[in-house]
């Protein structure tokens, strides 16, 4: 990839698992009222036909992972399991109580955190008691992610039990020098382990996480954990862009110099060779960040433009209606977005006074879901079609600064339909960012988001 290309396009921009993205909610226009007749019309409208997602937030972990972007409490005391399932569960039943029917239930996915810090018994009961309120929707899809060092196999037939059958492994990078700077020290041996594991008890679909841009990755290393990964064979991969946001996460993302990050193009090698060895491998390239063979589910979807994405990244089905549950988990009623407390205390407390513990979010105007729309069709098919929203958008302004794209060749414009070109896969972010309406129209002063390549 040109060197030009990369410094013109590098630049702080959001991922795209929502729009409006988190920094321009309009808060002032929210409230939980208002979020709650969100959640019961769209539930009203859709939960026979397609129904519900939930995504369940367990945000304790045993040691700090200094490149980890996600809410999370270290914590090596286990005592902290069953209040925090209990209230899980107060906060699943006090939303049954709005949504009144029966939830036909087609994704559940545990992130953390570790949620396979939490015991197989109490995730056992915590799944017991959310399917005890529900109905399983035909082809349902049930997903967890597991820290290697940690997953044993009784987590693993547990959760499968429970109609588990995806289950997703946090490698990063298999280089020791690596692990030490980011605190994440695991053999290939651990993950090796589970993996089979998993294997053995018949999980459809593994996944493994690797990051490129780690301090003191080099093009060898990024080769020996793809080398080793394919050895493997999981069924799909997420290859994640390191976002070094120290301004964000604190000390958290300091335990190294910022010099011994790699950036620009430095960084974009790791990536373009990393992409070209797995494609070799027989993964293809989904979206934005993901990989998958050809037998796995989401390589499927893609095909039948059925790929979804939003704050539980990219699925291979889509709801309108996603839950959050847990502290800091954010949800999604289609018409407005909720988030939790952070805050583990006063997430028990509201429980208490039965509340359930949205304390902001936004609704979206129907500018907001036209603009969600296009982005959404970006991210996922590479391709989006303005022509049906002409008369309600004025996107010339954004078609000017789509043409330099065009220009690049890394996109084409033809009879209002936008094309992301092969080149332009690495800038799909870029891309997005120039029909972000609300980012144009006030640009950050200060940093929020991680550079985009």
């Amino acid at each position: 990839m040109a060197t030009p290309l990369i410094q013109k396009y590098n630049v702080p921009g959001p991922r795209y698992t929502s729009y409006p993205t988190v920094p321009y909610w309009d808060e002032t226009s929210f409230s939980r009222d208002k979020w709650l007749k969100s959640v019961k019309e769209t539930f009203d409208q859709t939960n026979e036909q397609e129904g519900i997602s939930l995504y369940i937030h367990l945000p304790y972990c045993e040691s700090l992972c200094t490149f980890c972007g996600c809410h999370k409490h270290i914590t090596k005391r286990h005592e902290v399991e069953v209040p925090y399932i209990q209230a899980i569960l107060k906060e699943w039943e006090l939303y049954c109580n709005i949504l009144v029917d029966k939830p036909i239930i087609k994704e559940i996915h545990l992130g953390g955190g570790t949620p396979t810090f939490f015991a197989p018994a109490h995730l056992q009961t915590l799944i017991e008691g959310i399917l005890s309120r529900g109905i399983k929707a035909e082809g349902y899809e049930f997903s967890f992610e597991g820290h290697p060092n940690n997953t044993t196999r009784e987590h693993l037939q547990t959760l499968y039990n429970l109609g588990f059958r995806r289950v997703s492994f946090g490698v990063q990078d298999y280089n020791r020098e690596i692990q030490k700077a980011i605190n994440r020290n695991q053999t290939f041996h651990d993950v090796a382990k589970v993996t089979l594991w998993a294997k053995e008890m018949g999980y459809t679909s593994i996944s493994h996480d690797i990051i490129f841009g780690l301090p003191f990755q080099q093009i060898e290393h990024v080769i020996d954990t793809i080398e080793k990964t394919k050895s493997l064979s999981p069924d799909r991969l997420a290859f994640y862009s390191y976002a070094h946001v120290p301004w964000i996460k604190g000390n958290g993302q300091r335990g190294f110099k910022d010099e011994d990050v790699p950036k620009d193009e430095e960084k974009r090698k790791l990536y373009e060779i990393g992409k070209n060895l797995l494609e070799e491998k027989g993964y293809i390239e989904i979206g934005m960040d993901h990989f998958a063979l050809k037998t796995d589910s989401l390589y499927k979807a893609m095909n039948t433009n059925s790929i979804h994405r939003n704050f539980m990244g990219y699925t291979s089905s889509k709801t309108d209606l996603m839950i959050g549950l847990g502290v800091s988990s954010i949800s999604d009623s289609w018409t407005a977005f909720a988030q939790n407390e952070k805050n583990i205390g006063a997430y028990y407390e509201a429980l208490a006074n039965n509340e359930i513990p949205v304390v902001k979010g936004h609704i979206l105007n129907e500018e907001d879901l036209i603009i969600r729309k296009h982005i959404l069709h970006l991210m996922c098919n590479l391709q989006t079609d303005l022509t049906s929203d002409l008369h309600l958008i004025d996107f010339t302004p954004m078609l000017e600064e789509l043409k330099e794209m065009e220009n690049d060749q890394l996109i084409t414009i033809q009879n209002n339909v936008i094309t992301i070109n092969k080149l332009g896969r690495a800038f799909v972010r870029n891309i997005c960012m120039a029909l972000d309406l609300r980012l144009q129209r006030n640009k950050p002063e200060r940093a929020l988001f991680s550079m985009t390549i």
